[in-house]
């Protein structure tokens, strides 16, 4: 796979905001934390953060229902790692390809389009809940009413993430809920523009809309956003865990701020494993809350690191397992054909 100029782009941000967090802070210093720190309850924290990818394999079931019921937990596992790890050693975002891809060689009743459009669902729950316990956590946390991130009032901040995340929510339900007019304005408008690429984008938009299923039952979209919710409540746990780690006094509301100003943050382009923009968007949310640039910092990195390693090395694992290679992915990036396999 190509890294391409958005690639090197977060590449370069990643340095610059790596420069900016250890401005005031030695390698030194932030050794001389972890070296004091529980190596047990950092292990924790590590082990907390790797169980919300179960917890995602799980919801992925839920919005793939319509297009193929009960699939294997198994199956979803694997790609879900596969996914992540891929997010963790390429730029762009990437994973998200290898993720549907990785479940196509496996379940031969979800195609590739209809895949990939369920994990539009899944990213955008994530957005919508991420939102809601970061508005709560700013609710109990009563910060001063002058608080800024990146130089824009907290409030503000808040409230332009929460019209984004539920405006693209209202997008994708308003496709999944009317997909023949979606097709129709597709085939007027691009008709009109470019006929030979009708049939076949109409034919992928269709595809696309499938994926999108789990929305059109108020059921299922209760399901979908209750396990989205208990996987960043575990999320925050093993940030709070961390904090325990390393000796920061603060609640696990703190946790719960600091995970959606990452979260919010990682959107930007950045390097694989988003280091720099991670510790960067660690060290502004803990300094709202008072926290030490040298316990923040470290923090960050040994937090970062540890939950880093065991995903990736599962998702490694299946990746080989399953007989998949780089070159595969960007054939699919390209818009090649997907082929059939299943794991050794």
């Amino acid at each position: 796979m190509k890294i391409g100029w958005r690639g090197a782009l977060g590449f370069v941000l990643s340095a610059a905001f790596l420069v900016w967090t250890m401005r005031e802070v030695s390698f030194a210093q932030v050794w001389g934390v972890l070296r004091q720190s529980s190596l047990p309850l950092f292990l924790l924290s590590a082990t907390v953060a790797t169980l919300i990818f179960p917890l995602r394999a799980l919801r992925w079931r839920v919005i793939l229902e319509p297009i193929a019921h009960d699939i294997p937990f198994g199956a979803l596992w694997r790609s879900t790692a596969v996914g992540m790890m891929v997010n963790n050693v390429f730029p762009a975002r990437a994973g998200e390809l290898a993720r549907a891809y990785a479940l196509t060689r496996e379940e031969p009743r979800v195609n590739f389009a209809a895949a990939f459009a369920s994990l539009a669902v899944d990213r955008i729950f994530d957005a919508v809940t991420v939102v809601i316990l970061l508005v709560t956590a700013m609710i109990f946390s009563d910060f001063p009413p002058e608080t800024t991130i990146g130089g824009q009032p907290i409030n503000r901040v808040a409230m332009g993430t929460g019209l984004l995340a539920v405006g693209a929510l209202a997008g994708v339900v308003a496709m999944a809920m009317f997909p023949s007019l979606v097709v129709r304005i597709w085939d007027g408008v691009v008709g009109r523009i470019a006929p030979r690429f009708v049939d076949r984008g109409r034919r992928l938009l269709e595809s696309f809309m499938s994926g999108l299923g789990a929305l059109r039952s108020p059921v299922r979209f209760a399901k979908v956003l209750g396990w989205a919710i208990v996987m960043w409540l575990v999320n925050g746990l093993s940030f709070w865990i961390g904090f325990l780690a390393v000796g920061i006094e603060a609640p696990y509301t703190a946790a719960l701020f600091l995970m959606g100003v990452i979260a919010i943050s990682v959107a930007i382009p950045s390097s694989p494993g988003f280091f720099g923009v991670f510790e960067a968007a660690a060290l502004a949310g803990l300094t709202l809350y008072n926290v030490k640039s040298d316990l923040a910092v470290s923090w960050a990195l040994g937090f970062h690191l540890l939950a880093f390693l065991p995903i990736t090395l599962i998702g490694l694992f299946y990746f080989a397992r399953l007989g998949m290679k780089f070159g595969e992915l960007g054939q699919q990036a390209a818009g090649g054909t997907t082929k059939a396999g299943a794991p050794a």
